[in-house]
């Protein structure tokens, strides 16, 4: 069985057992969360897909951790004008673990 999710803006096909990257959750690690923006679910030509959102579905997960992801560095420059600007940015992220999938 799979669920299409909906969290931080961005969209996700996930699994019992699948570990995904998701932007910050508010949590602390080892504890549940319970996504409930729940767009698709079920399994093959069963799946029932919702208007948007699925009608008492939802999916839980454990925190596994908060981390940052990867520096994105911003450069700016005007030429012949002496004008350097070098800044970085690492945008906060929770790693989850699926641990069930209610189709509701």
């Amino acid at each position: 069985m799979f669920a299409i999710i909906r969290t931080g803006g961005k969209q996700y096909r996930v699994a019992k057992d699948d570990v995904i990257t998701v932007e910050k959750l508010v949590g602390e690690p080892g504890g549940s969360v319970t996504l409930d923006e729940v767009l698709m679910a079920g399994e093959g030509g069963a799946a029932r897909t919702g208007a948007p959102l699925l009608a008492g579905a939802a999916v839980t997960a454990t925190i596994v951790e908060h981390r940052l992801a990867d520096k994105v560095l911003i450069f700016k420059k005007r030429r012949r004008h002496n004008y350097r600007r070098k800044r970085g940015h690492r945008q906060p992220q929770t790693v989850l673990r699926i641990v069930e999938i209610n189709a509701g």
